[in-house]
C-alpha cells in the first residue's frame, strides 16, 4: 500500500510516545526559560547595584540639589561708536547731485554747472563768463557722499570779481552748505584753508578719497602770471559733513 503524503490541509495524528515526548521536550525547555529570566532579572539586579558604566559615570543632579541657576545678563545696547572702538561713525549722505551753494561769510548763493578733467588730465574751470557760478567735478563724489568731493569757482573774471573772491576769509570752523537734488542739504565745517603752487599741487592730498564725507572748495590765489594768463598758486579749503 502506498504511503499518502500529508498536505498542509491533513496532518496525521501522532502516536502517543511521540506525543509524551513532546511534552517532556516542552516542560524542559519551558524550565530552560524561566532560569533564563531569573538569570537575567538577577544580573540586572547586580548591574544596578555595581559600579556605573562610563556613559552613566557623570552625575545627574536633581532640582533639589542642583545649583541656582546664575542670572543671564541682560544685553546692554552698544551704540554704533562704541561698536568701532568708540571712533564716530562716518556721517554721510547718499549720492545726489548738488543744486546750490551757500557760504554766509562771504555772501556766497550760487547754482553749480558740471565739471570735467581736461585733455591734459586737470579739472576744468567754470565758465569765465558768469561770475556767480560754482562747478562740481560730476564724475567724482557728490557733496555728502562719502569720499572727496571737488568744488571750484572763479576768483575773478576779466570784468569783475567772481563767486569766490572772499575765499581766503575762510577759517577753521566756519560752515557753509550744499543743496542738494533729493531736497537735503549737506553742512560742512571748514578744517583749514591752504594755499598751494600750481607746479607743486598735492593731488594726492587733495583728491585722495576718504573714509568721511569732505569737500574741496578750489580757486585760484597768489600772483597772476601774465605770461600764461593765469594764477601761481590755488587756494584749497578742507572742509568735512556735519
Amino acid at each position: 500500500m502506498a504511503a499518502r503524503l500529508s498536505s498542509p490541509a491533513e496532518t496525521p495524528h501522532p502516536s502517543p510516545e511521540r506525543t509524551f515526548r513532546r511534552r517532556v521536550t516542552w516542560v524542559v525547555w519551558c524550565a530552560g526559560l524561566a532560569v533564563l529570566v531569573a538569570t537575567n532579572v538577577l544580573h540586572r539586579q547586580d548591574q544596578s547595584s555595581g559600579p556605573a558604566s562610563p556613559a552613566a559615570a557623570a552625575p545627574v543632579h536633581s532640582h533639589s540639589h542642583s545649583p541656582a541657576p546664575t542670572p543671564t545678563p541682560t544685553p546692554t545696547p552698544v551704540s554704533s561708536a562704541s561698536a568701532s572702538n568708540d571712533r564716530p561713525a562716518a556721517k554721510h549722505l547718499p549720492r545726489a547731485e548738488p543744486t546750490r551753494l551757500h557760504i554766509p561769510k562771504i555772501s556766497v548763493d550760487a547754482p553749480f554747472t558740471d565739471l570735467a578733467i581736461d585733455t591734459t588730465g586737470k579739472l576744468e574751470a567754470p565758465p569765465a563768463n558768469d561770475t556767480n557760478l560754482v562747478g562740481w567735478y560730476a564724475k567724482g563724489v557728490s557733496p555728502g557722499e562719502v569720499g572727496t568731493a571737488v568744488i571750484a569757482g572763479h576768483v575773478d573774471t576779466k570784468t569783475s570779481a567772481a563767486v569766490f573772491a572772499g575765499l581766503e576769509d575762510l577759517k577753521k570752523g566756519d560752515k557753509f552748505s550744499v543743496e542738494r537734488s533729493d531736497g537735503r542739504t549737506a553742512s560742512f565745517v571748514v578744517d583749514s584753508a591752504e594755499t598751494f603752487a600750481k607746479d607743486a599741487f598735492p593731488d594726492d592730498r587733495v583728491y585722495a578719497d576718504t573714509p568721511d564725507a569732505e569737500v574741496r572748495l578750489i580757486t585760484c590765489a597768489g600772483a597772476y602770471d601774465r605770461a600764461v594768463k593765469d594764477y601761481i598758486d590755488n587756494l584749497v579749503v578742507f572742509a568735512h559733513l556735519v
